[in-house]
């Protein structure tokens, strides 16, 4: 099966070239690699060019935003499944393509994997982010599956569709209650580590960008039918005590 890796970016010099070679140091044969820039103004694009040639499709433009720029990379691709790791992310290692596929079998459409957060280097891990510790009634609390682990078949987004842009910082979570939790896309939850995630997401960047996820959390539950309350969805912050290290 071909396995399609979408990587988007905006100005991430400091880390895309680590993000780019832990994809190009997989083990598994049919891996379409694509990368989806916002018009980089720093030296973004020199770091793709130099590895143009291991690039499947590479498109560089303004966009409306992180999901935007997904779900062109969902658009480009070809592959039967779809893993997107961001541009200051890593494959944890080489194998890492190799073992989903393995877990993929003919009655699983979409796979979610544990995601290890580290500070400043890959072996400083300060948060471990299990998806075998999530249950599907935390969705009313806003807190989901680690979305950097989850590889999906592209039938799934071609089904029940891409990133809602009107989810500025959550659409990531909308998707996953969408597809988890609306229409019970079969999914195998993993006790395995696909991804090294730096710290500091752009919705964690301070109180603000934390008020404003939850808000669009709500909105999202509220969409598909779900009951929550704002001070409910706040609590979630509880349960990731426990991925501290």
């Amino acid at each position: 099966m071909k396995v399609s890796i979408i990587t988007v970016c905006y100005n991430s010099a400091c880390t895309l070239q680590e993000t780019i070679e832990s994809v190009i140091a997989q083990t598994y044969g049919p891996i379409e690699y694509i990368i989806v820039d916002g018009k980089s103004t720093d030296n973004t694009l020199e770091i793709i060019e130099k590895y143009k040639n291991r690039i499947s499709h590479f498109v560089s433009e303004q966009d409306k935003g992180l999901y935007d720029a997904m779900n062109k990379g969902i658009a480009l691709s070809s592959g039967e499944i779809i893993g997107i790791l961001n541009s200051d992310d890593v494959l944890a290692h080489e194998g890492v393509v190799a073992d989903i596929v393995k877990a993929l079998d003919s009655n699983t459409d979409a796979v979610c994997s544990d995601v290890h957060i580290f500070k400043n280097q890959k072996e400083n891990v300060i948060r471990k982010y299990r998806c075998t510790s999530w249950k599907p009634w935390m969705f009313r609390m806003g807190h989901q599956p680690p979305h950097p682990g989850f590889f999906v078949r592209k039938r799934c987004y071609e089904k029940y569709g891409t990133f809602d842009l009107q989810f500025r910082r959550a659409a990531d979570f909308e998707l996953l209650l969408r597809f988890i939790g609306v229409h019970n896309v079969n999914t195998k939850f993993l006790n395995y580590t696909s991804v090294l995630m730096r710290s500091g997401g752009s919705s964690q960047q301070g109180l603000k960008a934390i008020s404003e996820a939850n808000l669009e959390d709500l909105r999202a539950l509220r969409k598909h039918g779900y009951f929550s309350a704002l001070p409910f969805i706040w609590c979630k912050y509880l349960l990731k005590v426990f991925q501290w290290v």
